[in-house]
């Protein structure tokens, strides 16, 4: 059950509407609506804050689970993931010139979207040297991440060992 679910679950246990939620808590009800409705988020602070006015508290269970990757998906994020452990501002700047040349390449020839504005994404992170997000690019099982990698500039970066390697692993 999702925090919205547990939000709503609670009011309806409860009898406690969207405004009287509201007088209690001091949170606005348009944002209480809002949060419903799934047009804004809250952190698990603030819902804890909600539910608490209701005589409840929020337990959050965390747990590992596996990504479920296709063979080429995972194979994909290996050798990424193996980019990733010699992402540096230094090293990305090294990099750039084979990117950016990588990034025209993919331009010539890949049509479509979300293609071409994953191929936007790749050339902004890296033009912005934004290794962060370079980083969760690399390595997220997201479905975003998975989508820029199906576009990635990052081919020739990797030694020929270590791209054998990273599919090695990702067996």
């Amino acid at each position: 059950m999702g925090p919205r679910d547990v939000l709503r679950h609670t009011m309806a246990e409860t009898g406690t509407s969207q405004s009287q939620l509201a007088r209690i808590s001091g949170v606005r009800q348009p944002s209480i609506s809002q949060f419903l409705s799934g047009t804004i988020e809250f952190s698990d602070d603030q819902i804890d804050r909600l539910l608490s006015c209701m005589g409840y508290r929020l337990e959050v269970s965390r747990r590992a689970v596996n990504a479920n990757l296709t063979r080429s998906e995972r194979r994909s994020w290996s050798m990424h993931r193996q980019l990733a452990t010699h992402l540096t501002t230094t090293s990305l700047t090294t990099w750039q010139p084979t990117i950016f040349a990588n990034i025209a390449r993919l331009r010539a020839g890949v049509r479509g979207q979300p293609h071409l504005a994953n191929i936007d994404d790749w050339e902004h992170l890296v033009s912005t040297q934004d290794v962060a997000a370079l980083r969760r690019a690399l390595t997220g099982v997201d479905r975003h991440s998975i989508e820029m990698r199906e576009v990635t500039p990052m081919g020739g970066i990797l030694t020929e060992e270590e791209r054998h390697q990273a599919l090695q692993r990702a067996v």
